[in-house]
């Protein structure tokens, strides 16, 4: 198993509700640690940049309105296999069809207010903690 690394993002709806500290648990007992974690505001030129990939999208400006709309807790997770692991920690994109004992099946509101952000494949979170991170080493 590769030991790799992945990009945490606790959003706005999960922040309000103070459940960073449940979350990190989740995290935690999935065997992944967390090796870098910061409280930010998101500009809108960085949430725009950051979803960039959705622009053409419907939801885009809902989204950047929302990511926008309070603190997040950005990390770099790391752990063998860690992207599968935390996708798998986190449950599916839409909490009604989460698994039992995920993050967002436990604590999302709905798709949109759905707790946390996950990268997809090593090269994107590569590209997302460098867009958090950049200029910050990272210590595992």
């Amino acid at each position: 198993m590769a030991v790799e690394r992945t990009l945490s993002i606790i959003k706005p709806d999960a922040t309000e509700r103070n459940l960073t500290g449940s979350i990190n648990s989740y995290i935690e007992k999935a065997g992944l640690r967390i090796i870098a974690q910061k409280r930010i505001r998101l500009t809108r030129k960085q949430a725009e940049s950051f979803y960039s990939v959705h622009k053409e999208r419907s939801f885009f400006g809902e989204l950047v309105e929302f990511m926008i709309s309070g603190p997040v807790v950005v990390q770099v997770l790391e752990g063998a296999n860690a992207i599968a692991k935390y996708r798998e920690v986190m449950g599916a994109t839409n909490p009604a069809n989460a698994d039992a004992g995920t993050i967002r099946k436990d604590f999302a509101v709905d798709v949109q207010n759905n707790s946390v952000h996950g990268s997809d494949a090593p090269e994107t979170a590569a590209q997302e903690i460098a867009f958090y991170f950049a200029g910050i080493e990272i210590v595992g």
